[in-house]
């Protein structure tokens, strides 16, 4: 039986921009959709646009434009970005689709059903920046008197009629769950804060608004629209064709994964479960919270001037090599920052010279020592079964590290097996050795193949356009890339391309 993997991404917010956030939370959910389809699993990922809420209504007003012209952009901008960074996303959902409409109303109107929802006012701190509820104990007031949330965000007092969930009605299902399934969130960081917040009491939450018509109608009175987030949440629902059980995708659910920002872990680790619990549907498995990025040190903000399109970068430094940053630069699920000089360091060090170099090297030497062909396996030394006997290692290795989310520890096994591979072929020396004995020399060249072979297979999540031209120039095969492939040895003999180099080194535009 085929196993399956359901990844998605947050559906991000048309009130602005995609910026390098949105492209990180992406790029890794990108990476474990990739690792699980070399892997030999059925993949479904989604990605998507949030368009509902006073937010976007305000926005578009603001910029003259029509509710769904303004959303229409902003989804074709993050759309753009997602295929600009290679994100291999099965379905773009849209909260203004009509499939996804009709999935949040049935959501509703199953929680209904079950007695968790009741009519009755919201009175309260509201903060419109994050579109969220505050209870009194967690607002904070600036020495200039503006009352904010924890989030930094400025709320106002509000008092409207509202539908209600009883969300205080699943705090002791909620602490249920996160004891019994402690990998249902993570990091860890982020599992102590939620059982925390949890266990301090979880008031009723306020799921309905009245004072714009932004949104989706609630079921049997139209008066009022949904809140922003039980509408988002059901997206996950939607793309499969919920509320059809019988609909082809809905094999996937319950996902496996949903990555999302740290900002958002309690809309994904409170509401979200509680709300499918009273729907009585069947809850994913894991929700997994990535950090912030800084800029130069800095926090991102449009007042700064910082925000940085991740497409920016990629005209200037390659696609792969922002991937690789993204991911290698801080441990995943911790806060970030980009820097240029960590960034052009990543790019020559490790790229250009760890692997870039490494595989010039080697195929280099194959065209001109070895007539341009794959030499033969041939007898093997300590030396040589040790190197090999380490790359052999890396898909248990990163399989039970993607399944952590240990993205970044991932690729550092893989640059162990590299940075051996260097000591290995200077060590070796193929280049004297043609001189001395030519046997051994080839013996060396296959070996190099082989652990590059291995190397760039397991790189292909996180680099897919770099490792599919480093693995053109070893002679694999479209259909020699799953992981499974790698027990397989590529007979010898076989004719490569003329070598070329995969990672060119950054050079600043000054010193040229």
């Amino acid at each position: 039986m085929t196993r399956r993997f359901y990844v998605t991404t947050p559906i991000y917010y048309v009130n602005g921009a995609p910026h390098i956030g949105h492209a990180y939370t992406s790029v890794a959910a990108d990476i474990v959709a990739r690792f699980h389809r070399l892997s030999g699993a059925e993949v479904f990922f989604l990605t998507g646009t949030d368009e509902h809420g006073q937010k976007v209504e305000q926005a578009a007003a603001a910029a003259g434009l029509d509710r769904q012209a303004f959303a229409d952009g902003f989804a074709a901008d993050f759309r753009a970005m997602a295929d600009a960074m290679r994100i291999s996303y099965d379905d773009f959902i849209r909260t203004t689709e009509d499939r996804h409409k009709r999935c949040a109303q049935a959501v509703w109107d199953k929680v209904a059903e079950s007695g968790a929802i009741y009519l009755d006012a919201y009175e309260g701190w509201y903060a419109l920046r994050d579109e969220s509820f505050y209870g009194e104990d967690e607002i904070t007031t600036r020495p200039d008197g503006t009352r904010v949330a924890p989030t930094g965000a400025p709320v106002e007092w509000v008092r409207e009629p509202s539908y209600f969930f009883r969300l205080s009605a699943f705090q002791d299902r909620l602490l249920a769950l996160y004891e019994q399934h402690p990998d249902f969130m993570g990091p860890n960081g982020r599992y102590r804060e939620i059982t925390s917040f949890v266990k301090q009491g979880l008031r009723d939450l306020s799921i309905s608004r009245t004072s714009f018509s932004w949104g989706i109608p609630v079921p049997g009175d139209p008066d009022h629209v949904m809140y922003v987030w039980f509408d988002a949440l059901t997206n996950y629902l939607s793309a499969l064709g919920y509320p059809d059980r019988d609909a082809p995708l809905m094999r996937f659910w319950p996902a496996n994964l949903h990555l999302v920002g740290k900002d958002i872990a309690r809309f994904h680790t409170v509401y979200w479960p509680a709300f499918l619990m009273a729907a009585g549907i069947e809850l994913p498995k894991t929700v997994f919270s990535n950090g912030w990025w800084t800029i130069e040190g800095e926090k991102m903000s449009k007042s700064l001037g910082n925000v940085v399109d991740p497409r920016t970068l990629v005209d200037e430094f390659g696609l792969d090599a922002v991937r690789f940053f993204l991911i290698r630069e801080v441990p995943f699920g911790g806060d970030s920052d980009l820097n240029r000089r960590a960034l052009i360091t990543r790019t020559n060090v490790e790229l250009a010279n760890d692997l870039g170099n490494l595989a010039q090297r080697t195929l280099s030497l194959v065209a001109r020592n070895c007539g341009g062909t794959l030499p033969e396996r041939g007898v093997l030394t300590e030396d040589d079964t040790h190197l090999l006997a380490q790359v052999s290692l890396l898909p248990d290795l990163m399989t039970g590290q993607i399944g952590r989310m240990a993205l970044t520890e991932a690729l550092e096994e893989v640059w162990k097996v590299i940075r051996a591979c260097n000591a290995y072929i200077d060590r070796q020396a193929p280049w004297a050795l043609r001189k001395t004995d030519t046997v051994r020399m080839e013996v060396v060249l296959r070996v190099l193949a082989d652990a590059l072979r291995g190397i760039a297979t397991m790189l292909q999540p996180f680099m897919p356009d770099s490792m599919d031209a480093m693995l053109t120039q070893l002679g694999v095969q479209p259909d020699e890339r799953a992981f499974e492939a790698l027990g397989t040895p590529l007979p010898g003999g076989r004719s490569l391309p003329a070598p070329q180099g995969v990672f060119p080194r950054y050079v600043a535009p000054e010193a040229e």
